[in-house]
């Protein structure tokens, strides 16, 4: 059974910075893509970024430039830095891993921005 763990949640001050992980307990390139997912409260899940086993990256708009998604394949890991931070941003982010039309998820890390 696919595992993912995330980790660095945390609550910060608007403008500051947080660095979230995911750990898989396999090989992450055996997966179609990774991502990350959030939910605000009173919101539906939302896309945040993904990263293909090609290594293409998307952003949704609302992160571009400020979001950055990465890979540590040696470690099994997938990773979110996230600059600029704004309350808008507050929400629990998921991890999930795709592979062929299945979606695996983890617990989620809860963000809290504070004004």
């Amino acid at each position: 059974q696919v595992q993912l763990v995330e980790s660095g949640g945390g609550l910060v001050q608007a403008g500051g910075s947080l660095r979230l992980s995911c750990a898989a307990s396999e090989n992450i390139l055996r997966f179609n893509a990774m991502a990350w997912h959030r939910q605000a409260p009173g919101k539906q899940r939302e896309l945040v970024a993904f990263i293909t086993s090609g290594g293409t990256t998307n952003y949704a708009d609302s992160v571009k430039g400020r979001f950055t998604i990465s890979r540590d394949n040696a470690k099994n890991m997938v990773s979110l830095e996230m600059n600029s931070l704004k309350p808008e941003d507050t929400a629990v982010y998921y991890c999930k891993a795709h592979r062929n039309g299945v979606n695996y998820w983890g617990k989620g890390t809860l963000v809290t921005v504070s004004s």
